[in-house]
């Protein structure tokens, strides 16, 4: 199910704001730090191309696969104005079946953390294994279970615009204990510029939070082994005020 559906036409304006080139410097300073010789890389879940393209520029060859055909098509009209020759296709990461091994898999913005079933994080995680030779590096980020509890999610609301539209966005979480997950109910108010137009969207993300201990057991069914888990943004070790953690694990 593409959850973007109507959502990603207004994805790059609610993401305006988003620091992509320190998110993909911090993804260097990782594939530099825990890696060896890491060329090429594939992006599980790469949403618009923003991160593929500042990595291009820092020397890395990229590819990029998303499950919305809205991303990638964004994506590759976004590659094309930048003039860069990556490669973005449809797929979903539950299944997809690479064609050639890369040095290392990364998967950011929380993507694995959209994979709410056991069986969907998985199959997922053996996807990644596939992509890469015994040694490769996989780089993803998660929702991280101690930081969501001791800061549960809330009511948002957020406010952003284009040269066409004036656009709000509230956001409504329901947890679920039981299953470790939260569902962000979205209702996102498009107003025209002239004021003659107003849509409304509803969008239902089902997001599941994770723990390492978790993490390792699937991970190591899936052929890795966990190097290394850190806070997203210091970078140090994770602890009860880490809302989101990268996990870098290694292909067995």
């Amino acid at each position: 199910m593409d959850v973007f559906k109507d959502y990603a036409y207004y994805y790059n304006a609610f993401y305006a704001d988003k620091n992509y080139r320190y998110e993909a410097g911090q993804v260097d300073h990782l594939l530099k730090e825990y890696g060896e010789n890491i060329k090429k890389v594939i992006n599980f879940g790469c949403g618009t191309g923003r991160h593929d393209i500042i990595l291009d520029d820092l020397g890395y060859l990229c590819t990029g696969i998303d499950m919305s055909e809205l991303m990638v098509k964004l994506a590759r009209e976004n590659a094309e104005r930048e003039q860069k020759d990556i490669s973005f296709s449809v797929a979903d990461i539950r299944n997809y079946e690479p064609e050639e091994k890369y040095d290392a898999v990364i998967s950011l913005f929380h993507v694995m953390s959209y994979q709410v079933g056991s069986h969907d994080i998985l199959n997922a995680f053996k996807t990644a294994r596939k992509a890469l030779e015994k040694g490769g590096l996989f780089l993803f980020d998660i929702w991280y279970g101690p930081g969501v509890l001791s800061d549960k999610p809330a009511l948002r609301v957020k406010e952003a615009g284009d040269d066409r539209n004036r656009i709000i966005r509230i956001a409504r979480p329901i947890m679920y204990d039981k299953e470790n997950r939260v569902d962000v109910c979205y209702e996102v108010l498009v107003v025209d510029r002239d004021g003659n137009n107003v849509k409304l969207i509803n969008e239902m993300h089902s997001m599941r939070y994770f723990f390492v201990p978790e993490l390792e057991m699937l991970l190591s069914q899936a052929g890795f082994r966990i190097t290394k888990c850190l806070d997203c943004n210091t970078l140090g070790e994770t602890d009860y005020e880490s809302w989101t953690c990268y996990i870098i694990a290694e292909a067995m």
